[in-house]
């Protein structure tokens, strides 16, 4: 089954075997989040600073072909930020013809977008991650919300070059050893030859036993020292090992934390844009649920306001509910899942169908899983309303690393509708009911 999550994902790429089978994982969770786009792996010679190998996932596998293109190909600023490693860089207009140079295949008459990820290690760039998508008119682009994803990838990567060093490492010293220990015994083998035929000459050579009996001492002292040296060189190797993998996971988590930062940059953006574009309070309301359906991947939500009596919540905007359910529909507070909500002002999460008969809610046919979200919608200690989101796609499971992306996008959402008065206006606008 694919990775749903990012924990299964992290599950998926620990078991596996070696990257190519990391980027298999790593291709079936963007089949779950983009069915169109492309992935590929370029694999770098930064000796000569070449472009060797690309590795495309497609439905049938991988497909492996020789670049052999030198790395000054792409553009200065864009090889620059590539170079340098941790984020996508973006191809913007130039991005079908940089796809072509990777031999990704196109989308027919559509345009898309190329996104490029430097792989370093050891302080060197190994391999480019090429990510190309489709342009979208609507919603997030998918480098953006696979970013989680690409950083579990390429930790697991470079886990997976950490173990191809070390096992380097082990087999040169390895050889070393046993280069040393070869010649030791060989020589060893020669004076004890020489040390035999010495002892069956006449006594007047006690002389030269006596030399014979020295070089063997040095030699055995020699041995001994180059095997002190190797078991130094081992410790060497497994400390720096170990140091390696420190640095990679602070590093994991660094990129973790501008991932963070970066999304709420975006989000905040995208709903001030979205404000300043309209002055209809349907539109508003349309516009601010489906921010939230995309970013949360929810078949079903619903944007529930406060009415101007305060004793109660109405629809202003839903997607995918039930038949029946519309627009101006009132709930007392108190009443159901969403009054509750609002009455407690703490967020609800369900997981799973086994919690049903503790939420009425999940008794509506037209739940596709058992797990939904409804958080309340709260700014200036003034209740705005609650959203709530449910049905994820490709049937997953809400947690609670969900509900603090919700808790980020409601704290937006009850800034801009408390300013823009959205829901006093929107009852004049509904027939609420």
């Amino acid at each position: 089954m694919p990775p749903r999550t990012l924990s299964s994902l992290a599950h998926a790429l620990t078991v596996s075997a070696d990257a190519d089978g990391a980027l298999s994982a790593l291709g079936e969770a963007l089949a779950e989040v983009d069915r169109v786009a492309r992935l590929a792996l370029v694999h770098f010679d930064e000796r000569r600073e070449m472009l060797c190998e690309r590795v495309l996932l497609t439905p049938n596998g991988m497909e492996s072909v020789s670049l052999d293109t030198t790395f000054d190909h792409l553009p200065t600023r864009e090889r620059t930020a590539i170079g340098a490693g941790g984020q996508f860089v973006d191809f913007a207009d130039s991005g079908d013809e940089f796809a072509r140079l990777f031999q990704i295949p196109a989308f027919g008459s559509e345009t898309g977008w190329l996104n490029v990820r430097g792989l370093r290690f050891d302080g060197h760039l190994t391999a480019l991650l090429v990510l190309y998508e489709t342009r979208k008119l609507f919603g997030a682009r998918t480098a953006e919300r696979f970013l989680p994803a690409i950083a579990l990838f390429e930790l697991a990567y470079l886990r997976f070059l950490e173990r191809g060093a070390r096992e380097e490492a082990v087999r040169t010293l390895e050889d070393v050893t046993q280069r040393v220990h070869g010649e030791y015994e060989a020589r060893l083998g020669d004076l004890e030859t020489r040390m035999t035929a010495a002892n069956s000459e006449p006594a007047e050579d006690s002389a030269r036993v006596f030399a014979l009996e020295r070089e063997l001492a040095r030699a055995t002292e020699d041995a001994r020292r180059a095997l002190k040296r190797a078991e130094i060189v081992d410790a060497t190797v497994a400390s720096a090992v170990e140091q390696l993998e420190k640095a990679h996971v602070e590093l994991h988590r660094r990129s973790e934390a501008v991932r963070q930062k970066t999304r709420t940059i975006y989000l905040i953006d995208k709903v001030l844009t979205l404000d300043a574009s309209t002055d209809d309070p349907r539109q508003l309301a349309d516009g601010l649920l489906s921010l939230v359906g995309d970013e949360m991947h929810a078949n079903r939500c619903s944007l529930m306001l406060r009415t101007p009596e305060g004793n109660c919540l109405y629809i202003a905007a839903a997607k995918g509910v039930a038949p029946g359910v519309m627009e101006g529909l009132r709930v007392a507070m108190g009443q159901g899942v969403a009054g509750r909500v609002a009455q407690a002002r703490e967020p609800v999460l369900v997981r799973d169908a086994t919690e049903a008969h503790t939420h009425p809610l999940l008794q509506d046919g037209h739940f596709t899983t058992g797990s939904f979200i409804s958080f309340p919608l709260v700014y200036h200690d003034e209740l705005v309303g609650v959203v709530n989101v449910a049905n994820r796609a490709m049937q997953g499971i809400f947690t609670e690393e969900d509900v603090d992306r919700v808790r980020l996008l409601g704290l937006v959402i009850s800034i801009v509708a408390s300013h823009a008065r959205l829901p006093e206006r929107l009852v004049e606008a509904l027939s609420v009911r």
